[in-house]
């Protein structure tokens, strides 16, 4: 039976919602009460899961609606004013984007406060795990060859073995994926060899993606032979189930870019309270001392992310510059010049 119910709320939900968000995942959690709390995220729902059933252990009353998208569809999303109390996304620049322009409530806690400055972005915007972008490889693919340390060893690497490499590199198709235009400016930003490694890649027909997830399998299952800006919270947790041994995951030793997922309250959001108890709940997570038996990890920078010399991208204005509309014109332009070279 509750099963049926459970598939006859997704049916009324796909009506309903369907030609308004393109979906990735959804699941309805039933609560006690008849308050729900809606969630729009970029989050996939195996490794959110457990998050909700914590916040449910807590407040058993509240139900949870969980919708999973991509991170610029989200942003889309909430500012064409959809109905959702939490917006949980990886793209740091379109969450400062929303909150700057309106697009979000404040909101303000003993939870909350706790977290560094660094972690927060007035009352808005609310940081609640530090995660790094990686290169994910295969390492049946690489027999004979050294792996990369560096940006500038990954370049050498695919310009000398074009026969190896041809196909079988991944990375963001920027002009879709938040988190992959937010990484691929950053590391504009921190180096020169971005460009000359977009160039190299271009020459090699690479596949292009929205999303972390597919990428992995795709390493995991010898469709690619490595990808690149991948998050490490996905990867691990892939890692850990790859029995065949073939992934392994670089840290570049140049820098490693560190995101952090956000949290907001947006505008149209009906249970702010409900939404508050559940931003209480993840932040307090955040500030965690030991992993624990969490998908997702916290904000501690201990370990690799403390010796990689980079911090956590800012949450501040300055995360704008590539959203604005010339701006971001011009690098697509130039992304695409060296990513789809005929």
């Amino acid at each position: 039976m509750r099963l049926l119910y459970l598939a006859f709320g997704l049916i009324l939900w796909t009506t309903s919602h369907a030609s308004a968000l393109d979906v990735e995942e959804h699941q309805y959690f039933p609560g006690s009460g008849a308050r729900v709390l809606k969630i729009l995220s970029t989050t996939d729902l195996a490794l959110f899961a457990p998050y909700v059933r914590a916040f449910q252990d807590i407040r058993p009353d509240i139900a949870v609606d969980y919708t999973v998208v991509s991170s610029s569809e989200l942003h889309r999303a909430i500012r064409d004013g959809a109905q959702f109390d939490l917006a949980i996304s990886s793209a740091m620049d379109l969450q400062l984007k929303l909150a700057n322009d309106g697009f979000a409530l404040p909101y303000w806690s003993d939870a909350v406060e706790k977290l560094p400055d660094w972690a927060r972005w007035r009352t808005l915007i609310f940081a609640i795990t530090a995660e790094s972008a990686v290169v994910v490889v295969n390492t049946d693919l690489f027999e004979g060859l050294d792996l990369p340390e560096t940006r500038q060893d990954l370049l050498a690497l695919l310009r000398d073995n074009p026969d190896r490499f041809a196909g079988a590199v991944g990375t963001y198709d920027v002009r879709v994926s938040g988190l992959g235009y937010l990484f691929a400016t950053q590391d504009d930003r921190a180096t020169d060899a971005f460009w000359r490694l977009n160039e190299v890649m271009g020459r090699l027909d690479p596949q292009l993606y929205c999303c972390s997830g597919q990428m992995i399998d795709d390493v995991d299952e010898g469709r690619l032979a490595l990808a690149y800006n991948v998050l490490d919270s996905y990867a691990v947790g892939r890692l850990a189930a790859d029995k065949g041994g073939r992934m392994q995951i670089l840290e570049m030793q140049d820098f490693t870019n560190v995101m952090l997922r956000t949290v907001l309250i947006p505008a149209t959001a009906q249970d702010i309270d409900a939404a508050g108890a559940m931003i209480d709940m993840l932040t307090t997570l955040g500030i965690r001392d030991q992993p624990g038996d969490w998908p997702l990890p916290s904000l501690s920078l201990s370990g690799p992310l403390e010796k990689s010399g980079f911090g956590p991208i800012r949450l501040g204005p300055a995360l704008m510059v590539y959203l604005d509309p010339l701006n971001r014109r011009n690098f697509l332009t130039e992304w695409e010049d060296a990513m789809e070279q005929r």
